[in-house]
């Protein structure tokens, strides 16, 4: 099981951080800059791991605290 400030860190990191990691590299695809298609799809594939990892997490802690 995680600690709480780990899961609040993953949880910032997949709703907020990659986001607009995703959104600034959008306007690198848009002007041409190199790699730009790249950058996002790797962005894009951090988020869903780490909204992954802090849904199994959540899970893990409801079910182990009657589903608070």
């Amino acid at each position: 099981m995680m600690s709480n400030r780990t899961y609040d860190t993953l949880k910032t990191i997949a709703l907020l951080v990659l986001p607009i990691g995703t959104f600034v590299s959008t306007f690198f695809d848009i002007w041409g800059i190199q790699y730009g298609q790249q950058i996002q799809q790797t962005f894009i594939a951090l988020d869903v791991l780490c909204g992954a990892l802090v849904t199994i997490a959540k899970s893990v802690y409801d079910s182990q605290n009657g589903g608070r």
